[in-house]
């Protein structure tokens, strides 16, 4: 039985106020969900303006709640809104963080087996460039990240604990505070990917401890595609370099020298859609007028009905580890290839993804798994929407 947190009533308004809902089964929100119709309006009716008075002349019309954006994001994570940076996914977020540092030869960074593609990139470009070494901190046979190989694994050498908090392709989740405590007991910079978090789950970066968080704002937050943000905690944003700048980024400049601004804005680049800025803003004070915590509860139940459903399904096998999971629900078919299931799911206008090995390449590895099936869940699903999959996965099997 799924949690009562929010009542028939209310998740029935919250479908209709969102235009895609009445198309089709949306279970790819892990991937991008589908937005509240107030974010399209939102978006719309700025580039509407936009078109008949001119850019410049739009965005100083909208100056003030362009600049809300950064107060209404810093509120959702716990932070201060001169922590935060508007960029156009998680991954530029986690680039800029990551690239940021001053990587010298024998630097160690700690990772773990959930890392995604993009980050691991990173890593072996860091190793390629500047002789740093990666260490892999495994998972114990029961799915959990082990916090006593990483506190083992700590050494003077180790210059940044990167960790993923949801991987891409199975529904674990990684115990990012308290690894947090064990970065700040050792003054080890800490940097969490969370594009898979923000926006299903409460994240306060001052729980978590982390000096950077990077964000995308088209998965769970229910925002544009084009958006996402990237936390840095005052006290070390000195300790990374700007990967580019513009007039927008220094406080004060002359012929022979100038002064980066004394915020986290030193990391974007003046130019980017404000229609997207203004509806990546409604998307978050959507979400947290919806209560993130409540949003988590409906998120854990409606994916604990459909791992409970899957499981009575001859040939399902759910690939989901750990004892912490969210709404990423993971699987395959025996004998099937999981394109094809999707491909299945697709014609009767039911969507989910599939989780490729090289997305999560070391978990996938480790476990043998070339692909899965990613059915992502979020609170204006429906229980009925489960149901109905489950019924069109047993009939494909049969």
């Amino acid at each position: 039985m799924t949690s009562t947190v929010f009542s028939e009533q209310e998740i029935q308004r919250l479908r209709t106020e969102t235009k895609g809902a009445e198309n089709s089964i949306h279970f790819n929100n892990a991937g991008s969900s589908l937005p509240p119709d107030v974010v399209v309006k939102t978006m719309v009716n700025y580039l509407q303006e936009e078109a008949v008075n001119g850019g410049y002349e739009t965005e100083y019309h909208y100056r003030e709640q362009i600049d809300n954006t950064y107060s209404l994001i810093a509120r959702l994570i716990n932070a201060e809104k001169e922590e935060i940076a508007l960029v156009e996914n998680a991954s530029t977020a986690w680039g800029i963080a990551f690239n940021g540092l001053h990587f010298r030869q024998g630097d160690v960074v700690i990772t773990s087996e959930m890392e995604y593609v993009t980050n691991l990139i990173g890593f072996l470009n860091a190793r390629q460039l500047y002789g740093i070494d990666i260490k892999v901190i495994p998972n114990d046979a029961r799915g959990n990240f082990s916090l006593a190989h990483l506190e083992a694994a700590i050494t003077p050498q180790t210059r940044l604990i990167a960790i993923t908090h949801i991987a891409s392709a199975t529904g674990g989740i990684m115990p990012v505070a308290e690894i947090g405590i064990i970065a700040r007991k050792h003054g080890i910079l800490y940097l969490v990917d969370a594009c898979q978090s923000v926006g299903q789950m409460p994240v306060d970066v001052q729980q978590i401890n982390c000096d950077m968080l990077s964000v995308t704002g088209r998965k769970y937050l229910r925002a544009p595609r084009g958006t996402g943000f990237l936390y840095v905690r005052k006290e070390v944003q000195d300790q990374l370099k700007p990967l580019f700048m513009d007039g927008h980024s220094i406080e004060w400049i002359n012929e022979t020298e100038y002064q980066l601004r004394n915020d986290a804005m030193r990391f974007e680049l003046y130019e980017k859609s404000r229609a997207l800025t203004l509806g990546l803003a409604k998307a978050v004070e959507y979400a947290m007028g919806l209560g993130m915590e409540r949003i988590w509860q409906r998120v854990q139940s409606l994916a604990a009905l459909l791992r409970e459903q899957l499981s009575h399904i001859n040939g399902i096998a759910i690939h989901d580890i750990g004892d912490h999971q969210c709404g990423i629900v993971t699987f395959s078919i025996k004998g099937m290839d999981s394109q094809r299931v999707k491909s299945e799911l697709a014609a009767r206008n039911i969507h989910v993804s599939v989780g490729v090995a090289r997305s999560t390449l070391l978990f996938m590895n480790r476990h043998q798994l070339p692909d899965v099936v990613r059915a992502s869940v979020h609170y204006y699903n429906t229980e009925h929407e489960i149901k109905t999959m489950c019924a069109v996965l047993a009939s494909i099997i049969l």
